[in-house]
């Protein structure tokens, strides 16, 4: 292996390799490294294994960070259309699902054979399975050792990705280079991920566990309308995954199964065409009745059964409400074992946004996941991880 590089890419996930990528078409000498025994380990078991490479509605506000503005560079610049051309141009089939998300038709191979070929074919070298140390600023360059061996770049990029999922190597390398570097972190939390309850509520989610319907899940000012499963430490699904990344220990989360004044129409219309039958009955018909027979049941009195004839209007406001405006609190979260992202980061106010250059460290990017930029569930995060990795691939 060479000593002298114009630029070391450490991380060969999906940012790493892109960056790798275009620094290798400006003809740079480009070495990419990573502890791992294959490259886009993250990318391999994404979308169960057919990879969500991008989402076509992708916009500065589905991200979240310190600094909301941070993002709109690299995302402008380098777009869900661009990436697709290269998907196409390689030939791989790809559908779009719902909420403009784009999968791979056969495998997330496909996206990783892609990437390699054109590292490759960019003249970049790849080195996987080595263990690396945290680069020194050297002269006007950076000194990193690999494997023993103090190795020489004019820059270096760090994509080593977040804390999300240990099992594939995740590990605080990223977080510890910029520390070793002065550039603050914002605090990070896992994103994307269940949501645990506790004591009685839990309970009930317990004697709930399978059970899936769609909801508008609020916390603070972010809501998302999508599906959510109960499961026997809390709940998933996309809307939960979704309002994860939003939510923070202490806050309490809304949950509105139905919406109030058309569950309370829908409660007149049904009196109105068969008041023998029970409100239970007629939820069912818009809910999972395991759910909706749960839900009267912590209703009390105002959801004891009997003939929808027989109960006012008053009242059928009243369980409409309830089944509008459900909060929840909960315990935690399942962590970064089942997280998909990791909340927080290197902070944008240290990075260029053009370029993802440290602004007092010429010469060292942060990209990817590691950086306090996280995308919404449904392609964001890669998307995210292609243009800031296009971005500092332009200049590194």
């Amino acid at each position: 292996m060479a000593r002298n590089w114009d630029c070391i890419v450490v991380g060969a996930g999906a940012a790493g390799m892109i960056a790798a990528i275009e620094a290798g078409r400006r003809g740079r000498r480009v070495l990419i490294l990573d502890h791992a025994r294959a490259p886009g380990e993250k990318i391999r078991i994404s979308g169960g294994g057919r990879c969500n490479f991008t989402n076509v509605n992708t916009n500065p506000e589905r991200f979240i960070s310190a600094n909301p503005r941070f993002a709109v560079s690299a995302l402008t610049r380098f777009t869900p259309a661009d990436f697709i051309e290269r998907v196409e141009k390689r030939g791989i089939a790809y559908h779009e699902k719902t909420l403009g998300q784009l999968f791979c038709t056969q495998s997330s191979r496909d996206i990783i054979d892609m990437l390699v070929s054109d590292m490759l074919e960019a003249g970049v070298v790849l080195r996987l399975g080595v263990d690396l140390g945290i680069p020194q600023a050297s002269g006007q360059g950076y000194q990193l050792k690999v494997d023993g061996v103090e190795l020489y770049s004019e820059s270096i990029v760090v994509a080593t990705g977040g804390k999300s999922i240990p099992k594939m190597g995740a590990t605080s390398y990223g977080y510890n280079t910029a520390e070793q570097f002065g550039l603050a972190l914002e605090e990070t939390r896992p994103g994307l991920v269940p949501l645990t309850f506790g004591g009685s509520l839990l309970e009930r989610m317990k004697a709930l566990s399978g059970v899936s319907t769609n909801a508008v899940l609020r916390c603070g000012d972010a809501a998302f309308r999508e599906a959510i499963l109960f499961t026997h430490r809390g709940l998933s699904g996309p809307a939960i995954l979704q309002i994860s990344s939003y939510w923070e220990e202490g806050r309490s989360v809304s949950v509105q199964l139905l919406d109030e004044e058309e569950g309370f129409s829908f409660l007149r219309s049904a009196r109105s065409a068969n008041g023998r039958q029970s409100i239970a009955v007629a939820l069912a018909t818009l809910l999972p009745k395991r759910l909706v027979d749960d839900f009267l049941g912590e209703l009390g009195e105002l959801g004891e059964r009997g003939r929808l004839g027989d109960i006012s209007d008053r009242r059928l406001r009243a369980i409409a409400t309830a089944f509008a405006n459900w909060r929840v609190l909960p315990s935690g979260s399942e962590g970064y074992r089942t997280a998909e992202v990791t909340v927080g980061g290197v902070s944008t106010a240290d990075l260029a946004s053009k370029t993802m250059e440290a602004r007092r460290q010429p010469g060292l990017y942060f990209i990817g996941e590691v950086v306090d930029v996280t995308g919404w569930l449904g392609g964001y995060n890669f998307q995210w991880a292609w243009a800031s990795g296009w971005a500092a691939g332009q200049v590194c």
